[in-house]
């Protein structure tokens, strides 16, 4: 069992905001695993967080991508994105939260996760949110480069 971690006020403030856009999500609930939060929709993973967990490097959220989309994002911005341990060989994606995140396109991948692992009548619930815009976290992260 992972005991419960101090976290830095820098560490808290990050999983209060990353809290919010996960469960901003429908019927998206909180569960403690590994030391760490998740967030999932009917006990399914949709994000993860790492907080400098086993020694990583940094603060970050861990979200499942469709093929090929990590691959994309590490080659455009390695310093962003990587390839989380675990789960990284089934196509998830890293997103390194310390510093200035692009908060935008974390909430695009969140989003995009949930998606992917949601049952279809709580994807069709998000889809018809008028303000769930199309996923622009590519975009967003050729932008910031």
């Amino acid at each position: 069992m992972h005991p419960v971690r101090r976290r830095t006020a820098a560490s808290r403030r990050i999983i209060e905001r990353l809290r919010k856009l996960c469960l901003a999500l429908p019927e998206a609930s909180e569960k403690l695993a590994w030391g760490e939060p998740t967030w999932r929709v009917k006990d399914r993973l949709f994000a993860q967080l790492d907080d400098h967990h086993h020694g990583a490097p940094h603060c970050s959220v861990w979200v499942p991508a469709e093929l090929g989309v990590q691959e994309a994002l590490v080659e455009l911005d390695p310093k962003r994105f990587f390839r989380p341990p675990y789960v990284g060989h089934k196509g998830w994606v890293g997103v390194v939260l310390d510093g200035r995140p692009d908060w935008g396109a974390v909430e695009d991948l969140v989003r995009e996760a949930y998606r992917l692992i949601a049952p279809p009548k709580l994807r069709a619930l998000l889809e018809a949110e008028p303000s769930a815009p199309p996923p622009k976290a590519k975009a967003r992260a050729r932008r910031s480069r």
